[in-house]
């Protein structure tokens, strides 16, 4: 096999899951509507592009900071035209950051005070409190075209500026963009590129009846043979975790009446325990069929990833004497804990869709009888998820290099605005000490300094989130994404994979390679 297809010429591309668990967007290719929020959008240009855990510039050409953090300047390039021919100005840079910063279903922008062009390339944004990681929300949206924007339609058929253009969208199965000739940066090799929409078992098919150059492929895949295709792992910083709620459950409800707290994992020990006790890499080697890393804080690899929080684990003895000192007995003889009449036992929920979080939480179970600990794993939807959060340990996936994630898991306000604001501290996580960490490197706009706390709310050598403080969740895994490649396809580098894949952020890297036919 050359490549996927005898009517296929050597510079057009058809990928399944290249937008991994993202999927097909259901509000189409709208950055304003949520379109590819911190990943390579490919039709729209971003002020910054990610690549690994740092920035470079894409419109950017540079930008200062006032010294209260509150004003943001971000000069950009001069050259830059949407595929409509229409230059793209500061103008257009405004118009996105206050349109989606207006919406409710895009990107928290709720520190946005206002943004404004100072001239063509000059954009200037202002914040109702200063923000670190602002520059990460400048990374993070895809610049549309003022003139050639609607709400409802723009999803549909989008104009960019980016490496290509959108051609057309058939819902359900496929989208198609072409090369921009006219973009601004390096040229992609790949003059078009198809990206199918299939379930996981119908991409791996595809795969091996050659209908594909690349496909995502479930970890339990990951030993398979495709003919003519070779199998690689990513490596991500996509994290997978438990959380825990922190409150017991005293009849507190949320504003949309949802139960807030849990009499078990409200226990300390309960947390601790389950921390120290579950093996990790057996996890890794079970469920994720290898394909993972050990994860301790949900930010190990990242530059504000605390060392000294990690910790030892599988080390069932320690948390069962943790436990004993905790009140916790077996009085009846039936494997499960007890204290004060309130048996060890909690449901823990997984989103039904998702085969790895399920072998996750199933394994997770099982561990967690060695313990004396009763785990019921049930697999949910998002909408039921979202109602019972508040009260019931979810698997959860998180993976950014923008540390906002933390500030928004762990400060006890329960801040932002926007789709995913229901998640923010869910658990209703409340140490002052890790506030006022989380504060301080909010605020702080040296990134060293700004480090520093990030690690220090974790752990502080007193307290923190980990397990060597408070235990508020149970990290797991790193996981690694597993594709099958076509054997004439080089994709170069990619950088690490952040939650839900960015298999394209080396798009100009990728070209065809050896036996090449059309």
């Amino acid at each position: 096999m050359s490549f996927s297809s005898t009517s296929q010429t050597v510079d057009e591309l058809v990928t399944v899951g290249a937008f991994s668990h993202g999927g097909e967007p259901e509000a189409g290719f709208d950055p304003i509507n949520g379109w590819a929020e911190g990943t390579e959008p490919l039709i729209q240009s971003t002020l910054f592009k990610r690549h690994n855990t740092s920035l470079v510039n894409d419109l950017a050409t540079n930008y200062s900071v006032s010294s209260d953090g509150l004003t943001w300047t971000v000069k950009i390039r001069d050259d830059v035209k949407f595929t409509d021919g229409v230059p793209l100005t500061a103008k257009d840079v405004a118009f996105t950051f206050n349109k989606t910063a207006n919406g409710s279903s895009g990107m928290d922008l709720s520190m946005l005070e206002s943004v404004k062009p100072l001239d063509d390339t000059t954009i200037q944004f202002k914040l109702n409190d200063p923000q670190s990681t602002f520059i990460y929300k400048l990374a993070g949206l895809g610049i549309v075209p003022e003139h050639a924007y609607n709400n409802e339609t723009y999803g549909q058929k989008p104009i960019g500026s980016g490496p290509y253009k959108f051609v057309q969208w058939d819902k359900g199965q496929q989208v198609i963009f072409e090369r921009n000739d006219d973009y601004y940066g390096q040229k992609p090799y790949f003059r078009k590129i198809t990206c199918l929409f299939m379930t996981s078992d119908a991409a791996f098919a595809a795969a091996k009846s050659g209908q594909v150059d690349l496909a995502e492929i479930p970890v339990s895949l990951a030993n398979q043979t495709v003919n003519g295709m070779r199998t690689i792992s990513l490596d991500s910083i996509d994290a997978r975790g438990i959380s825990f709620p922190m409150q017991a459950d005293t009849g507190e409800k949320t504003a949309d009446n949802y139960t807030i707290g849990n009499n078990v994992t409200s226990d300390a020990t309960i947390r601790k325990a389950l921390n120290i006790g579950i093996d990790r890499q057996a996890l890794i080697n079970g469920a994720l069929n290898g394909q993972g890393t050990e994860e301790f804080t949900g930010v190990d690899r990242m530059p504000f990833g605390n060392k000294e929080a990690i910790f030892e684990d599988g080390n069932i003895d320690e948390a069962k004497k943790i436990l004993s000192s905790g009140g916790w007995k077996d009085t009846d003889g039936d494997g499960i804990l007890e204290k004060n009449g309130l048996k060890a036992e909690f449901t823990l929920t997984y989103p039904s869709s998702d085969q790895t979080r399920q072998a996750l939480a199933v394994s997770v179970s099982e561990e967690a009888k060695k313990l004396g600990i009763k785990i019921n794993v049930e697999g949910k939807s998002w909408d039921e998820i979202d109602t019972s959060a508040y009260s019931t340990p979810n698997v959860w996936g998180y993976g950014s290099i923008d540390p906002t994630d933390m500030y928004l898991r762990y400060y006890s306000v329960r801040s932002g605005s926007g789709e995913w604001s229901k998640y923010n501290n869910v658990i209703f996580y409340n140490n002052s000490a890790v506030d006022s960490n989380l504060r301080k490197a909010m605020t702080t706009l040296d990134q060293n300094t700004a480090n520093k706390y990030w690690k220090a709310s974790a752990w502080d050598g007193t307290t923190g989130y980990s397990e060597k403080g408070d235990a508020a969740w149970l990290w797991i895994a790193t996981l690694k994404y597993v594709y099958v490649v076509d054997e004439t396809l080089d994709i170069g580098t990619p950088g690490l994979q952040p939650h839900g894949a960015d298999i394209f952020n080396n798009i100009y890297e990728w070209k065809r390679i050896g036996n090449q036919t059309s």
